[in-house]
């Protein structure tokens, strides 16, 4: 096949290479900025093999969620260490409802120091992708019931909160649940309104932050990323991570050890009440059951779980006793 060398074939084939170079150019900027992809955030989570949301991140299932309630933060940080994970805690924290506890999936977000040229950018490809609104309002419209809005906002506190009494609504409208912000809110009042607003903050400030070019040389925020990975103090956290917050700590757990860490904190909960009742009951001395459990400790513990799993008496539901039984019989 004869290939045109005319000057209109030429000009043709130069003005389809500039466009192929700069949809590369968008696409890889984009990936640059953080603002991952489903295939992104799939990529960065390897480990997690169960459902996903639309987005890409992990969905521990709701059933897990429920039973991490009851978990310490103790609990879930020596899994998470033996795993190899000791840097997944972060307290110093300023706590609306301190008394509840936080737990949900992680949806992040990564603001930097204002610089508008790359503000610009940021701005240009928010319009091509149909963003709407502000720059804060973005990862608020992505977030699913039982998320938790995870942002770092470098700890700015004066002009700084981007999160006040109108975005913390729509959080909670989407959501029911709180947040984890590495900055200031504001309108502390009325996220107070909020029953289970529960979340984790640095500061209160009653200012506000400039995250926009249209605030004339006071930009000061520009968001650089969206479920991608964020640090929060000593943390690298992910997309899809499960949120533990609760007594002023916040313990951020990798999907793929959110079930172990709650079966961990059940059996041990468990092997607590038969420890103390069978010690009231002078059964065992304190030397026996404070240490590595003998085979008759070990099968009287079995027979316990037996007798007590139906009576309603036990902080742990049947079914999960029944699994416990079967794992511990697989282990003989």
């Amino acid at each position: 096949m004869r290939i045109s060398t005319s000057p209109t074939f030429k000009s043709a084939l130069k003005l389809i290479v500039t466009f192929a170079l700069i949809a590369t150019t968008v696409v890889s900027a984009c990936a640059q900025q953080g603002f991952f992809s489903k295939d992104d955030v799939i990529l960065y989570t390897p480990e997690w093999t169960g459902e996903r949301f639309a987005d890409g991140r992990p969905k521990v299932p709701d059933s897990i969620l429920d039973r991490l309630k009851t978990v310490t933060l103790e609990e879930a940080w020596a899994v998470l260490r033996d795993a190899g994970y000791p840097h997944q805690y972060e307290d110093g924290w300023f706590s609306i409802f301190p008394d509840k506890v936080l737990i949900g999936r992680a949806l992040t977000a990564e603001w930097m120091p204002g610089r508008p040229d790359v503000q610009k950018v940021v701005e240009a490809q928010g319009k091509l992708v149909h963003r709407q609104g502000s720059q804060n309002a973005w990862p608020v419209d992505m977030l699913q019931p039982r998320d938790v809005y995870v942002c770092d906002h470098f700890e700015l506190k004066q002009d700084g909160p981007s999160i006040g009494d109108n975005v913390g609504n729509a959080i909670y409208a989407r959501s029911g649940n709180g947040i984890v912000y590495n900055g200031a809110v504001r309108d502390i009042e009325g996220l107070k309104e909020l029953p289970n607003f529960v979340s984790f903050v640095r500061f209160y400030d009653p200012s506000h932050h400039f995250g926009s070019l249209r605030y004339d040389g006071k930009l000061n925020s520009t968001m650089v990323g969206i479920n991608s990975p964020t640090r929060i103090g000593h943390v690298l956290v992910m997309p899809g991570d499960v949120i533990l917050g609760k007594n002023g700590g916040v313990i951020f757990i990798p999907p793929q050890f959110a079930e172990k860490v709650v079966k961990s904190s059940e059996i041990t909960r468990l092997r607590d009440i038969f420890g103390h009742q069978r010690l009231r009951e002078k059964t065992y001395t304190a030397g026996q059951i404070d240490a590595r459990w003998s085979q008759p400790i070990e099968t009287d513990f079995t027979q316990w779980l037996k007798a007590n799993m139906s009576t309603g008496k036990l902080p742990v539901d049947a079914a999960q006793i029944q699994e416990i039984l079967a794992e511990r019989a697989k282990t003989k």
